[in-house]
């Protein structure tokens, strides 16, 4: 017999296989753990997922639309990093396993839509076509992820939430202004290079080269 469409249900395995995942990862992301955590037998959620890749690949579908629907309503950059953080630290658990393993297949040949909205909205600033400011969005990326990352792991609250929240915004918001205003940067290691493609599905890559990576100074005279 055909399953009967039960959103609710649907909702709620997601929800608890987001925060068994944050919790312990593979190990405790078991379709009878979830079926457990979620009020419901085993067979009814293998009746809605095949296997824990199909959870985790719903769940990330979930939470990148629901990201982008929060970083959309931002006007400027400033507002998206804002909406950015708030959706990450309200949704921790749905973060967390939204960027575990972003850079590996399957995540890294899924959608990027937050990405590709804010590397447009930077592109409206600072000129030139997307693809251009690769380098600065991943920047962009770097900051808005560590300060949220730094926050949930960290426990952040009061004041010292709030300061690294709009740390983070300043920061962006000067790059932002630096590069629509033509400044020189320091560039610290190669160009952008070809095979390195994000947000574009299955046409991203990262390729393997480790070329133009610093190499850490040893302190051993010889």
């Amino acid at each position: 017999m055909p399953r009967h469409p039960d959103p609710e249900l649907e909702q709620r395995i997601l929800g608890v296989a987001s925060r068994l995942w944050a919790r312990g990862g593979e190990k405790s992301l078991t379709m009878r753990a979830v079926a457990k955590a979620a009020g419901t037998t085993t067979p009814t959620v293998y009746e809605r997922y095949r296997d824990r890749d199909d959870i985790l690949l719903a769940l990330r579908l979930k939470t990148r639309l629901e990201l982008y629907a929060a970083v959309s309503r931002g006007r400027t950059i400033s507002e998206a990093v804002q909406l950015y953080l708030e959706f990450a630290l309200e949704n921790s658990h749905a973060y967390e396993v939204l960027f575990d393993g972003v850079g590996k297949p399957p995540s890294l040949h899924e959608p990027w839509p937050t990405f590709n909205l804010m590397r447009e909205r930077l592109s409206e600033r600072t000129g030139g076509p997307p693809r251009q400011n690769n380098r600065r969005m991943l920047a962009i990326w770097a900051l808005m992820h560590g300060t949220a990352m730094l926050i949930i792991r960290g426990r952040f609250e009061g004041a010292l939430r709030t300061q690294a929240i709009h740390a983070c915004v300043d920061a962006v918001e000067n790059i932002v202004r630096l590069a629509s205003k033509g400044k020189t940067v320091v560039h610290s290691g190669p160009k952008w290079p070809s095979g390195l493609i994000l947000g574009e599905g299955e046409q991203s890559r990262v390729g393997n080269s480790q070329d133009g990576l610093p190499k850490a100074k040893s302190g051993r005279k010889r």
